[in-house]
């Protein structure tokens, strides 16, 4: 009967396990419940039955839990759960916009080292090549890159 009891304890904890790992992630009431169902059928083969059983106990719960997760990772359960839908779609922050090297701006935001500059009316994301800009400063571009624009305070005052 001891037996059977432990064999039950083991079973809902890696149930219990499995459904934490794979189904509601984080640290949750299954996750907690097959820590204890798993402690106590290992604990409960060492006090009722024999330290040899509790040793077994100790080893049989490692390996089930080792089948049960090689199992399911195999199973064709977590292909259901995954997202296979790819993102095709690409941010192009300058489209539209007209910015050239050497055009004149003002920045709008403080460049630490990223901001925001207005320039030929359009307001795009620039980064100072070489020290913090503060607000209203005038730049000048000096590098249009895919995605930024790279500019340098101007040698004219505001």
């Amino acid at each position: 009967m001891e037996i059977a009891v432990v064999i039950i304890l083991l079973l809902v904890a890696v149930g219990l396990l499995l459904v934490e790992m794979f189904l509601i992630p984080g640290i949750s009431i299954a996750g907690i419940g097959g820590l204890l169902f798993l402690g106590g059928g290992v604990y409960y083969a060492y006090a009722f039955i024999s330290p040899e059983a509790g040793h077994l106990t100790l080893v049989a719960a490692f390996v089930m839990m080792a089948i049960a997760i090689f199992l399911f990772i195999r199973s064709k359960t977590l292909e259901k759960m995954s997202l296979k839908t790819e993102i095709d779609g690409k941010n192009d922050p300058l489209e539209g916009v007209t910015v050239q090297v050497g055009d004149q701006g003002v920045t709008t935001s403080r460049l630490a080292p990223m901001g925001k500059i207005r320039v030929n009316g359009h307001i795009v994301e620039a980064k100072a090549i070489d020290d913090f800009i503060d607000q209203e400063e005038k730049v000048v571009i000096i590098k249009v890159q895919s995605t930024n624009v790279l500019v340098e305070r101007s040698s004219e005052t505001k």
